[in-house]
């Protein structure tokens, strides 16, 4: 597998996409009465359910609570919803495609959950990381938090208390859920000087003040150290500080003044600014450089990463054992909002799925609201994905859910289902 391959468009999910959407206009009897109703509004509401089968294991189930539209200055507060919930249901037990992450043709841009699905020849699959995603930046797509693809960690977890990771073995469709660390370093073999390292793949940021200094060695602020691979971008990012490009053995191809550079295959380059330009560059004269990327769990053991782990990063942990354990908090991210849920059952069974929001036909869910939903609907640990305007479900290529923006949003990755 390789997750940084873009194709075209393939046959196969083109012939697949008429019958699939044949296949969700025609649902299978209500199930309503098999299951209690999501804790969501007033108890009286009417509750539908009706769900497909996609594949062997996978069945994708659609809840529509409520039946009347919100009056639209009450999408925040009615009782009476509606609420629309997309939930996906993949059993490894029965299931013979895998479960794995896709971020499109390189990390640094964005793509539609739909695209992400359809050219990966994926069956279904919903958006997943938080992401830098403001306009005004070069490399939208840049994972804020854990990026982790086919065994290449290309985003470290970050040290904010609310991130939590979801985590998949693609072998066996495992998934482990908690707060990841991470630790780098690069050291001279010859000399044994070392540096840390402080990102992998996030543009550094430039001292005020140090930006126009001809000689960047000079500067006496605080500054950045990152490595940056190839599936990065077209060209890592410019601008004042120092640049140093290693081979594939991890000897010193070049040094430059400056930053910006494109990467062949096999390349990676530590970029520095400010105090630690002048560091980079004693550590990195004439040799060849020992780096290290260690991701630890919660416990402080070490995760052995493979080419089979894939993970993502999410905000704030909705269930764990079981038990809701959502915190208090108040402002727009705790409101009500579309979600994106990642979680497992007890026996092992993986869920994702999408809650519409910010609309008369689907008024979303407060962060408490989300975890009562995954709670009800058995997930054991679940995770809050990136939701909003990012929230998207799409079964080969075709959006399942409705997003909340007047178009689908471009997204940084997404958690995909490959059968």
């Amino acid at each position: 597998m390789t997750t940084t391959s873009y194709r075209a468009g393939l046959s196969r999910a083109a012939a697949a996409t008429a019958a699939t959407l044949a296949l969700l206009a025609a649902p299978s009897a209500q199930a309503a009465d098999a299951e209690p109703g999501l804790p969501l509004g007033d108890a009286d509401l009417a509750e539908t359910r009706t769900s497909q089968s996609l594949a062997d294991g996978v069945t994708l189930t659609r809840i529509v609570r409520g039946t009347e539209p919100a009056p639209a200055d009450e999408i925040n507060t009615t009782t009476r919803g509606p609420w629309v919930v997309n939930v996906l249901t993949i059993d490894p037990r029965k299931a013979r495609g895998h479960l794995d992450t896709t971020y499109g043709p390189d990390l640094a841009r964005t793509e539609k959950t739909t695209d992400l699905v359809r050219t990966t020849g994926a069956l279904v699959g919903v958006n997943a990381s938080f992401f830098t995603f403001t306009a005004n930046t070069q490399y939208p797509g840049d994972p804020v938090g854990l990026g982790l693809y086919g065994g290449k960690l290309l985003s470290e977890p970050t040290s904010d208390p609310a991130e939590v990771n979801f985590v998949v073995d693609s072998r066996s469709d495992r998934v482990v859920m908690g707060k990841l660390s991470w630790s780098g370093s690069a050291r001279n073999r010859a000399t044994g000087a070392s540096l840390p390292l402080e990102f992998l793949n996030h543009p550094p940021v430039v001292p005020a003040g140090c930006a126009t200094l001809p000689d960047q060695t000079a500067c006496t602020r605080p500054g950045d150290v990152v490595r940056f691979t190839p599936e990065f971008a077209a060209s890592t990012p410019s601008g004042a500080g120092v640049e140093v490009v290693l081979d594939r053995r991890g000897c010193v191809v070049r040094t430059s003044a400056t930053r910006g550079t494109a990467l062949t295959a096999g390349q990676t380059s530590l970029q520095a600014t400010g105090r630690e330009a002048a560091a980079l560059v004693r550590v990195a004269a004439g040799g060849c450089l020992h780096t290290t990327s260690v991701l630890v769990d919660e416990k402080g053991d070490r995760v052995p990463v493979h080419q089979h782990l894939h993970g993502v990063n999410g905000r704030y942990r909705l269930t764990a054992g079981g038990q809701v354990v959502v915190p208090d908090g108040t402002g727009s991210f705790f409101a009500r909002n579309p979600r994106t849920v990642g979680g497992t059952t007890e026996d092992g069974e993986i869920v994702l799925a999408t809650i519409d929001g910010r609309m008369t036909g689907s008024v979303g869910t407060t962060l408490d609201e989300t975890a009562a939903v995954a709670q009800a609907l058995g997930l054991h640990d679940a995770v809050n994905l990136d939701g909003g305007g990012s929230t998207a479900m799409s079964v080969r290529g075709e959006l399942v859910n409705k997003p909340s923006g007047t178009t689908e949003r471009f997204v940084g990755d997404a958690l995909v289902y490959r059968d």
